[in-house]
């Protein structure tokens, strides 16, 4: 087996919370929303896409969000993604930077947690 990449990232979330889902990932961090394939729109949920990163919302029940695990999104800058999370009221937490990394952490309307990163 050869890798060649990570196609998506998944994330769940509790069902028919879709707009919240839209608000954030689109509204507040950028993404655009693609659309699920017909077969998989029955299941709820909603997908979105920034440049080649895909990140995929799926429904689960009981529904538990991830704090630890999370995705890394890197932005060309850190400290323009704070201040227009600060200007669309959006908290973040800062967090130690590790070698040629800065970055914040941000949680999604369901508690999922973000990591918004910039690499020097």
């Amino acid at each position: 087996m050869k890798v060649v990449g990570l196609h998506h990232v998944q994330l769940a979330m509790p069902e028919r919370r879709e707009d919240e889902a839209r608000a954030f990932y689109a509204d507040i961090l950028g993404f655009d929303e693609e659309t699920k394939p017909e077969i998989l729109q029955g299941r709820g949920g909603v997908w979105f896409r920034a440049g080649p990163l895909r990140l995929h919302l799926g429904v689960e029940m009981p529904f538990v969000p991830a704090r630890k695990a999370h995705p890394g999104i890197e932005v060309e800058n850190l400290d323009a993604a704070k201040a227009h999370l600060d200007s669309m009221g959006h908290s973040w937490s800062q967090d130690v930077d590790i070698s040629d990394i800065r970055r914040i952490y941000v949680a999604d309307p369901f508690g999922n947690r973000i990591e918004i990163l910039e690499t020097r």
